[in-house]
């Protein structure tokens, strides 16, 4: 049975022409019922996370102002959302899904997270749509009650996860890859285990051949008990903030790929849903759904 945590008791209320498509996740879930695919009892509400479970990564000085609700001006601008108790209600439960999830994975093989991948957060700040940084407090979390001893992320929003970067950069028990478009958000790229950094308007033949090529090298050399997908599908051509030219059957070979590795090698896989703005709504929830479709080819 794969189970999938969903986020959907909390919802961050933003304006009208506010650039991110928070309704994404729920039409996802919707999208996933209407198929078929999922049954109602697969879906498990995620939990909030705990104070101690969030500070197992992120300092207590900036914990306090997410739990207080005291983000500066700055912050906000830099964050991208408007600072509300929903915003921390809803970053809290988005954590707590991918901790879930990757509990779910250590017992089935897979877990998935209808949210998350809120890879932009540092220790002590948040930015880019990013308050905590899930991905980094589940492995953490695994780590810390001896569940695991060594885990492998793999990032391949168009993004570089600098946050999650940033966190593990000193933690041999982490490996960090991430591959990503040079000429686009953040500015600045902190340094992952392994980064591939890719020119703007890379296309399917590129980018397929590099992570055919590094991924089952990655995962022999590592040897991780568990890894942590970062599925982002703003690698598509004509997504309002990505600049790669992946096609929808080249992000279909990416997931798959990445999937398939996975469950060849027996290693426990979280997925979690990561960044996507296309400028057609029903081709992001199409997209999103069919990362998805992918991970249950493999575990259903």
């Amino acid at each position: 049975m794969i189970y999938l945590t969903s986020s959907e008791d909390y919802i961050i209320p933003l304006p009208e022409n506010h650039p991110f498509p928070m309704n994404k996740y729920g039409l996802v879930q919707e999208q996933l019922f209407y198929e078929g695919l999922v049954l109602p009892e697969q879906i498990i509400p995620a939990p909030l996370l705990s104070e101690d479970q969030a500070l197992t990564i992120h300092s207590f000085e900036y914990w306090k102002r997410i739990r207080d609700n005291c983000f500066s001006e700055k912050e906000i601008r830099k964050i991208g959302f408007p600072a509300s108790t929903a915003l921390r209600d809803r970053s809290l439960s988005s954590a707590g899904g991918t901790l879930l999830s990757a509990r779910n994975a250590l017992q089935y093989g897979i877990g998935i997270n209808l949210a998350g991948g809120t890879h932009h957060a540092f220790k002590s700040h948040g930015e880019g749509y990013c308050v905590l940084n899930d991905i980094a407090i589940a492995a953490a979390c695994l780590l810390a009650e001896n569940q695991v001893r060594k885990v492998l992320i793999i990032d391949l929003d168009v993004h570089q996860g600098n946050g999650t970067a940033s966190i593990f950069q000193q933690d041999d028990r982490v490996f960090t890859f991430s591959l990503h478009c040079k000429d686009n958000y953040p500015l600045r790229k902190e340094t992952s285990d392994l980064d591939v950094e890719l020119p703007a308007f890379t296309g399917d033949a590129s980018y397929l051949s590099i992570l055919y090529t590094l991924l089952p090298d990655i995962i022999h050399s590592v040897k991780p008990d568990i890894i942590f997908y970062q599925s982002g599908v703003d690698v598509l051509e004509d997504d309002r903030l990505g600049k790669f030219n992946l096609t929808f059957e080249g992000l279909q070979m990416r997931d798959r790929f990445v999937f398939s590795t996975a469950h060849l090698s027996q290693i426990p896989i979280v997925s979690v849903m990561g960044g996507g703005y296309h400028s057609s709504l029903s081709m992001l929830i199409v997209a999103h759904t069919e990362t998805i479709k992918q991970a249950f080819y493999y575990y259903q």
